[in-house]
């Protein structure tokens, strides 16, 4: 997230220390940090308190750049030092609930005896269920509400947890087959446990004459670029673009036989931030909307511009998104030739060719959207013409 983007949760999540209710742990003579924030996120709220001692782990790229940005040790979050303990975690919990009851223990399991654990969840993305969890797994020793969020926190005391609990949950995380074997996946991920009808719908339609260096953007846990490996023989290469550090964990182990025979290569990366290499192909279910729910075609629209900016002449780009969705600005702009393949089940495949003399395009802002907005009833007769 940006810095200037509010965030209830993270706000929400100081309020004990601002209070008075719990404090801050004291500066103390080892180097060693003594403060974790698990799923760190930037914004004021961090800011406006020196924070001493303070790691912060995150496994989204956009905001594990943001926290580096101002400042903030980010640690790795899977080779991190599982021995130390801390005496204050603080932890935003994902909405996804077996994603979060294994957070959850993974801070238990990294709290210091006696030491505090502090979560705070929005009410829309499950307050009231995570907090009876956490108390089921460790006890409770207060919460606040404002924001539309709930704050809670427990001191670590080994006979109120729940050891059973504790182990179950510890495992939630790891990842297990799906769909038969044929992938592997875990909690959290986008689609985790099945095929997404629009990636599904896009693999489809893929043409077997796609060839040359590829690219995935927002590739997930693979799917699709498993799909694109074995339905176009002429791909040579496929870089794999993928924000969240444990869906593209997972897309190196699907991939891993495609990895033997052709060169692939797995990039942690914010495809919005744009891309350093050229393709031939690029293929994409671009996300709307953010890590925290809220909808954000804009996130699509520079994927589109990064795409383009990435194409070699003559390069095609083939993109599924919601029906909906207002991608054609930035097609036109971007592309020397844009079509609709199909419309089925709510969703539009696209295929964009890169003009021999496109000049890529920057998304383009709300406020120039706005400006443009005649336009967009007769770019839409004629999109749907060509459909």
């Amino acid at each position: 997230m940006t810095a200037d983007r509010r965030d209830p949760a993270l706000e929400t999540l100081f309020l004990p220390f601002e209070t008075g209710l719990l404090a801050w742990p004291a500066a103390g003579g080892a180097p060693a940090p003594h403060v974790l924030f698990m799923r760190a996120r930037d914004g004021w709220p961090l800011r406006q308190q020196p924070r001493p001692g303070l790691i912060c782990e995150q496994s989204f790229k956009p905001d594990a750049e943001a926290l580096q940005r101002s400042g903030w040790t980010v640690g790795d979050v899977e080779d991190g030092d599982a021995d130390v303990r801390y005496p204050l975690v603080l932890v935003l919990p994902p909405r996804q609930r077996d994603e979060a009851r294994a957070l959850f223990a993974q801070a238990l399991q990294r709290c210091a005896p006696d030491g505090i654990v502090v979560a705070c969840i929005a009410n829309d993305e499950g307050a009231k269920s995570g907090e009876g969890d956490f108390k089921r797994l460790c006890g409770l020793d207060g919460n606040l509400s404002k924001h539309h969020c709930r704050v809670f926190w427990s001191r670590r005391d080994d006979a109120r947890i729940d050891a059973a609990l504790l182990a179950e949950w510890s495992t939630l995380d790891a990842a297990r087959p799906i769909l038969g074997g044929h992938f592997m996946s875990r909690p959290g991920v986008f689609a985790w446990d099945r095929i997404d009808p629009a990636s599904q719908l896009l693999a489809e339609h893929l043409p077997a004459d796609l060839r040359g260096r590829a690219a995935d953007l927002g590739a997930g846990y693979g799917y699709l670029s498993a799909e694109l490996l074995q339905r176009c023989p002429g791909i040579v290469s496929l870089d794999v673009y993928e924000a969240e550090a444990r869906a593209l964990d997972l897309a190196k182990r699907n991939l891993a036989d495609a990895a033997a025979r052709l060169p692939l290569r797995f990039l942690w990366q914010d495809v919005a931030s744009g891309l350093s290499e050229q393709y031939d192909v690029i293929v994409t279910n671009p996300p709307f909307h953010a890590q925290q729910g809220a909808a954000r075609p804009d996130i699509g629209r520079a994927f589109i511009a990064a795409a383009a900016a990435a194409l070699v002449p003559g390069g095609r780009l083939w993109l599924v998104a919601n029906r909906n969705l207002p991608y054609e600005l930035e097609l036109d702009a971007n592309f020397g030739s844009v079509r609709i393949v199909t419309q089925q089940q709510g969703f539009k495949i696209i295929e964009a060719i890169k003009g021999a003399a496109a000049t890529p395009q920057p998304a383009t802002p709300a406020s120039a959207r706005k400006r443009r907005a005649p336009s967009r009833a007769a770019e839409a007769r004629a999109w749907r013409g060509g459909a």
